[in-house]
């Protein structure tokens, strides 16, 4: 049996070039209403034209880990969603891509959170966990990769995909060298030593930001693009929010992480010289135009997506990704199946990605949403 709960939201208007975003849920036939605490306290009250039903699975319990990259959106939707849906407990463990991509394949979790797509590999593994079926894909959160840096005195900083690759190789080992100089016309560079900060464990994060690097820079990154780091030197430090600490605590430091871990930290963010008329700042609204230059990649169910990393495009963010919910196309757990359809259908929803703003995330391109709910439903 399950249990149809009206979920409204409040909506204000922003300016033309800021996403719109949605406020606290007010719910309704489940013995709450008003808006959440914090920020959402603040809006106006609900418009009943905005309504989404969620069909809330009586009860259930739905266990996730994986890319840290989306744990504050996903500490979100699990607030909210267990305010409308009572009855259920979804529990999320960021512990990297590649520790959540190997728990969802020995059957730990109902589903794995990767910022990158699974392997042909991985896919293939995955028939001894997804009983008549194989393991997909589903895009749920787009946000920039971010590069973060420690240089007092110095509050804005462009730099290219070559510049960048020799930075985090060793190549460029002191701030005031000619080359950020040159991208840095008026700016005052300090002579501090350049301390790169790359991510101790596999990470889709890694494996994007060495994507862009490898397309980019071309022949200036001459590694594997892998979920473990692949260049030589630099420190290391445990997700996202390691490298955030890192970075404020080293002079002369760069790392790169998620944006809404930047800006939860303070960390000043590079801007990227594309090739467009101008450099281009990380933000959910850049960084829709970069995954914007992506195409589907994925067969059948599959829904995994192609980057262009090397785009010009005006406005565009080139460091992008999405992190993907991974589950089975056939052979979900049953008893999580019905909860484990109704969370991810609510954050796939306009409700859950209209949110994402807000927190430094990127929503999903609409049709590429609704892709995502009509594979939600087909679950078995």
């Amino acid at each position: 049996m399950q249990l149809r709960r009206s979920v409204r939201s409040s909506r204000k208007a922003v300016s033309s070039t800021s996403a719109v975003v949605v406020g606290g849920l007010l719910l309704t036939g489940c013995g709450l209403l008003g808006p959440s605490s914090g920020d959402d306290a603040k809006r106006p009250a609900a418009s009943p034209a905005s309504v989404v039903e969620l069909d809330c699975a009586e009860r259930g319990q739905v266990a996730g880990a994986g890319s840290s990259a989306q744990q504050n959106a996903m500490t979100y939707w699990m607030k909210e969603y267990q305010r409308a849906c009572t009855g259920v407990q979804i529990a999320y463990n960021p512990l990297g891509s590649g520790a959540g991509v190997a728990q969802f394949l020995r059957g730990a979790t109902a589903f794995g959170g990767s910022d990158s797509a699974l392997t042909d590999e991985e896919v293939r593994l995955s028939g001894r966990t997804c009983a008549g079926g194989r393991a997909i894909n589903l895009p749920m959160a787009g946000g920039p990769v971010a590069l973060g840096f420690n240089l007092p005195g110095v509050d804005e900083l462009v730099l290219d995909a070559p510049t960048l690759a020799k930075l985090f190789d060793g190549r460029i080992d002191s701030w005031d060298d000619p080359r950020v100089a040159e991208l840095n016309p008026g700016v005052d560079l300090p002579s501090t030593p350049v301390h790169p900060v790359h991510r101790s464990d596999d990470s889709g994060t890694t494996e994007n930001f060495q994507s862009y690097l490898s397309d980019a820079a071309g022949a200036a990154w001459p590694y594997p693009v892998a979920k473990n780091w692949q260049a030589r030197g630099g420190s290391s430090a445990s997700g996202s929010k390691g490298v955030a600490q890192a970075v404020t605590t080293t002079t002369g430091a760069i790392g790169y992480l998620d944006l809404s871990v930047a800006v939860e930290r303070h960390v000043d963010t590079v801007s990227v010289d594309t090739g467009a008329d101008r450099p281009v700042a990380p933000t959910p609204q850049s960084a829709s135009k970069g995954i914007a230059q992506a195409r589907t990649a994925g067969r059948g169910k599959d829904l995994s997506l192609d980057f262009d990393y090397g785009t010009s495009a005006e406005g565009a963010y080139p460091i992008v990704l999405v992190t993907y919910e991974i589950v089975c196309d056939r052979g979900n757990p049953r008893e999580s199946l019905p909860a484990l359809k109704s969370f991810l259908t609510y954050t796939s929803s306009e409700e859950g990605q209209s949110a994402l703003p807000r927190r430094h995330y990127a929503p999903l391109p609409k049709e590429l949403a609704e892709d995502v709910r009509g594979v939600i439903r087909t679950l078995d």
